[in-house]
């Protein structure tokens, strides 16, 4: 069980080049991840091997991603998250730089593997936009962060497909390593390191297990149309994955420190954001897997649109821009019904724009108009996400689930590839010994990820509202799941006349942002007892005096939110740590953990 510790600053940095520099590295990471789609049917010629041997290019950069993602989110939370952030780019770049120099199979796919771990850069910057940037800026900053992928991989298509057509390809790997050392570079200038520590060790064991259950669970997920569906491999790797990762969760119950705490995930709030964002995941990645084709096949099929492999970059481009300039929208809509609304409204958005899609697909503008649809909804739901978790997890564990919220939308995608992949195949018209892609397959995906995307709306209708009814009875406040061990918290007023000249101070604040007044706020000494307490000002600012250093929680609860109890250690000089209390918006009834 960890808890967080805050170390001493003085002010709080105005955020003015956090966002966009991180807003970069997501951009950076899409890059990388799609630099290759524009020559992914030309891999088996420029590797000199099978079509079969080639999509391991591909394979081990997901694989890798989604190991990377959750392990390095939960050593952002203990050892720094720029720390493991510059570390992640690091080993993208490295990555770039093998790929680039080769054309031999094996040495290409470590290569691809090593890029794969700049996946957890993203739920890496919102974990330091969460300790580094005001409340009032943190919801658009998050959407910026979380549209990014969205941004990268829109821009990537027409640059790689640019480069492709005009260059050596390996140009694609040195271009990807230059963008992973600027990100590098700015994220030293402009990013401070975060306070918010972790105490606690890394769970080796989790880690390794984790890993091995996503690569067995994965595996066969990516190469089940090769291997056949119901092959013993496949099935095998399926069972083991199943048996892997029970034990892992029975083992994560038991440790201490665990790389994933599950009865955290188990939460409401937690458990269905991740279960939508599985959805979204699939939405996103079905529209990727079409369009190109359909822009890229020749007019001669008679469905076909006879577009350059450029062209067709140009036109799936607006949705990723179109998901980056959701990000002030979102924040308007997020302040004022919050991320579960946003969420669902994005959902609905898929939703249409996936209908419209059947009807939409026989000309090129029409395809950018859906690209500009879907590309609004996707960016309203995947800005809705991040804020949803780190309004409902400790922070000292902000790392590590953005990276498990991650990990979910990979999953989702890959996935999406999977059966997309399959409809596409078994309904394909083979002309001269070639499978081409029907109209009937194009029409049974977009029917898919409609499905998905209503389905995900389900999932977060049963999210806790941003209001709840009060109770009728006063709820006792108790620590939350990582605080448990201090007990009740007093509702005692605090002493007259005291001072937090060394202490706590900072803000009470809604999951977005909204300033609570009047929240009371207690602090509580290691051994349960009150050591103070105080009513939040109208600018929802609250200052609270220590007896001496050592490990606090920090207690706060208002009508129509409920409790929340946040850990932090002073140091015990006469400085203040500055630390903001992020309430959730629904009560929680007397007894709840």
């Amino acid at each position: 069980m960890t808890r967080t510790t805050t170390e001493p600053r003085t002010r709080r940095p105005s955020g003015s080049g956090i966002v966009p520099v991180l807003a970069f590295a997501g951009i950076v990471v899409a890059v990388m991840q799609t630099l290759l789609v524009p020559v992914i049917k030309d891999l088996p010629e420029l590797l000199g091997t099978s079509p079969s041997n080639a999509t391991w290019v591909m394979t081990s950069t997901l694989l890798a991603g989604a190991v990377a993602t959750p392990i390095m989110g939960r050593l952002g939370d203990l050892f720094g998250k720029r720390r493991m952030l510059i570390a992640s780019l690091a080993v993208m770049v490295v990555g770039s730089l093998i790929a680039g120099f080769t054309s031999e199979l094996l040495v290409m796919i470590v290569g691809r593997a090593l890029q794969g771990f700049a996946m957890g850069a993203i739920p890496l910057g919102i974990g330091l936009m969460r300790d580094e940037l005001p409340r009032e800026k943190l919801g658009s900053a998050m959407a910026l962060m979380s549209s990014s992928i969205g941004v990268g991989g829109g821009l990537a298509l027409p640059v790689a497909a640019l480069v492709a057509q005009h260059a050596d390809w390996h140009a694609l790997f040195f271009g990807s390593a230059g963008l992973g050392v600027l990100s590098i570079l700015l994220t030293l200038v402009f990013v401070p390191e975060s306070p918010m520590r972790a105490e606690g060790t890394f769970d080796v064991w989790g880690a390794l297990g984790l890993s091995a259950g996503l690569v067995l669970f994965l595996l066969p997920i990516t190469k089940g149309s090769d291997w056949g569906w119901t092959s013993g491999t496949t099935l095998g790797l399926f069972g083991a994955a199943a048996v892997v990762l029970l034990l892992w969760g029975l083992m994560e119950l038991r440790v201490k420190a665990p790389l994933v705490d599950l009865r955290t995930t188990a939460r409401r709030a937690v458990l269905f954001t991740n279960l939508a964002s599985i959805m979204v995941g699939v939405a996103f990645y079905a529209v990727s897997l079409v369009l190109p084709q359909l822009l890229q096949l020749p007019t001669s099929t008679g469905y076909g649109l006879g577009q350059s492999m450029v062209v067709a970059g140009l036109c799936v481009a607006p949705l990723g821009l179109t998901m980056m300039f959701t990000a002030p929208v979102y924040a308007r809509i997020s302040a004022k019904y919050g991320p579960k609304v946003t969420l669902m409204i994005g959902m609905l958005v898929i939703a249409v724009g996936y209908g419209a899609g059947l009807g939409l697909m026989s000309a090129a503008w029409q395809t950018i108009v859906i690209a500009v649809v879907l590309g609004a909804g996707i960016g309203l739901a995947y800005s809705s996400l991040p804020a949803l978790i780190i309004g409902a997890v400790p922070a000292s564990e902000t790392g590590a689930a953005n990276g498990l919220n991650t990990l979910m939308r990979s999953i989702g995608t890959s996935v999406s590839s999977a059966v997309i992949g399959m409809v596409l195949a078994n309904t394909a018209d083979q002309v001269g010994g070639v499978a081409v892609p029907t109209m009937t397959g194009f029409r049974v995906s977009f029917l898919i990820a409609t499905g998905a995307v209503l389905l995900g709306l389900v999932f977060a209708a049963f999210l806790p509202g941003r209001r709840a009814a009060v109770n009728a009875e006063k709820p006792h406040l108790v620590a939350s799941s990582e605080d448990a061990e201090y007990g009740e918290v007093s509702a005692e007023p605090a002493p007259a006349g005291q001072t937090a000249r060394a202490g706590f101070r900072g803000r009470v604040l809604t999951a977005d942002g909204v300033p609570v007044a009047r929240a009371k706020v207690t602090l509580i000494d290691r051994r349960g007892r009150q050591a103070g307490a105080t009513l939040s000002g109208e600018d929802g600012g609250y200052a609270l005096a220590v007896p001496a250093g050592g490990a606090y929680v920090l207690a706060a609860k208002a009508l129509g939110h409920g409790p929340l109890a946040s850990s932090a250690t002073h140091p015990g000089d006469d400085r203040a740590v500055e630390l903001d209390l992020s309430l959730p918006g629904v009560s929680v009834p007397m007894g709840a953990s």
